[in-house]
């Protein structure tokens, strides 16, 4: 099925800290599969704050890839002023046509989505 909405979010194994990602990974893994089950296609820009990604080149090659009905934009992001707002301007560049969606939990992320969808 072809994805009609990309979410946004940080890759939890490449956010540095003394943290456990595995509830967060499995998060992302259970609010994906709604996804699945609802037939609606759906895939992810997951970024790293380790410093290995170019966060602006990888959000916009991600943005630019289709066009989006909904970007969501996951909590982690939203955390960082800095990285919020320049996600968001890259989703208003790039994807001026998609609606833009927050989650409240990385398993909330089709909720969030299907809010915006018809």
């Amino acid at each position: 099925m072809e994805p009609v909405v990309l979410v946004i979010g940080l890759d939890p194994y490449r956010v540095p800290g003394p943290w456990d990602p595995t509830p967060v990974a499995a998060g992302i893994k259970t609010g994906m599969a709604r996804f699945e089950q609802a037939g609606v296609g759906a895939t992810t820009c997951l970024i790293g704050l380790d410093g290995s990604d170019d966060i602006p080149e990888v959000v916009t090659a991600a943005v630019r890839e289709r066009p989006w009905r909904v970007v969501v934009v996951g909590g982690g992001v939203r955390h960082d002023l800095a990285l919020f707002e320049q996600v968001i301007n890259l989703v208003h560049r790039h994807a001026p046509g998609a609606a833009i969606a927050f989650n409240e939990t990385p398993d909330g992320t089709y909720e969030a989505a299907a809010r915006h969808m018809e």
